[in-house]
């Protein structure tokens, strides 16, 4: 793979990588806004330069409930974003990062409730034709409605969705075949789709987005062949810049520096305090 040691570490590949997950979120919450009658409840607003807030009251899904984006700049507006989200029945998170963090978000998020309760990184690298990977995974691009009926079944079981939801999950997300800037893979072994990922593309920045697995096929190369089929298409769409997200030191994190991406970021993730058991 292109080494991402010709990619700098910057501000500017900080906010470039930003910029891309927020597109993508924010696009997967207009789909959702777009159903009859906005039954999820979905709201989002701009802040300073740079943030956004995103609500989706019912749907307890924390990407969809955070405000990121934000710089020292904006801690006068920490306040009326914590009353936004308990006005909208949601607890909200806040998504803070390295070079755009200063001392006072921190302190007024601990003055409002919230502390800071994991971490998250955020991984960056060059597209490449040539990922390094060595597994018998067969990963197609989704291009027919019958094709995107095995990418779902692939998807509500990789990512645990409670069968008694799969109907109204699907039909909810059908949308997603067709989107701009979208494409979806699935991934199969001996005929058997089990695997599921997406490719988001935006401002000739790659975000390889929601891989999953069925739980019965893990360990079997889905993963990483997932990544190193969304890297080529990456770059043969022309991006500059390949990014993606994943918990410290996971499964997911390892298998995207195999395949050679690297940090650019950890991210620290600050949610409100639980309440005591017992008062204190």
């Amino acid at each position: 793979m292109g080494s991402s040691t010709t990619l700098i570490p910057s501000i500017d590949l900080v906010h470039r990588v930003l910029e891309a997950e927020a597109s993508y979120t924010l696009s997967r919450l207009k789909i959702l806004e777009q159903l009859p009658g906005n039954p999820i409840g979905v709201a989002y607003r701009r802040i300073g330069e740079a943030g956004l807030a995103m609500m989706a009251r019912h749907l307890p899904s924390p990407s969809f409930n955070s405000a990121r984006g934000l710089r020292a700049v904006d801690v006068h507006e920490l306040r009326p974003l914590v009353e936004w989200y308990r006005d909208g029945g949601v607890s909200g998170r806040f998504e803070m990062v390295p070079g755009d963090y200063g001392a006072a978000l921190g302190q007024e998020l601990g003055r409002l409730g919230y502390y800071q309760s994991e971490f998250h990184v955020a991984m960056y690298g060059v597209p490449d034709q040539s990922p390094a990977v060595e597994t018998n995974v067969e990963v197609d691009l989704v291009t027919s409605p019958a094709m995107m009926e095995e990418y779902l079944d692939a998807y509500v079981r990789g990512w645990g969705i409670p069968e008694p939801h799969h109907d109204r999950f699907k039909a909810n997300v059908r949308p997603w075949l067709g989107q701009p800037g979208w494409s979806l893979y699935v991934g199969r072994i001996d005929g058997k789709a089990a695997a599921a990922a997406i490719l988001y593309v935006d401002r000739g920045v790659a975000y390889l987005a929601d891989a999953t697995t069925d739980p019965a096929f893990r360990g079997r190369g889905f993963h990483a062949a997932l990544l190193a089929r969304r890297l080529r298409d990456a770059d043969g769409a022309g991006a500059d810049l390949a990014c993606s997200g994943a918990a410290f030191l996971s499964t997911s994190h390892r298998n995207m520096e195999r395949v050679g991406l690297r940090v650019l970021f950890t991210r620290a993730i600050w949610t409100p305090f639980p309440k005591p058991a017992l008062p204190v």
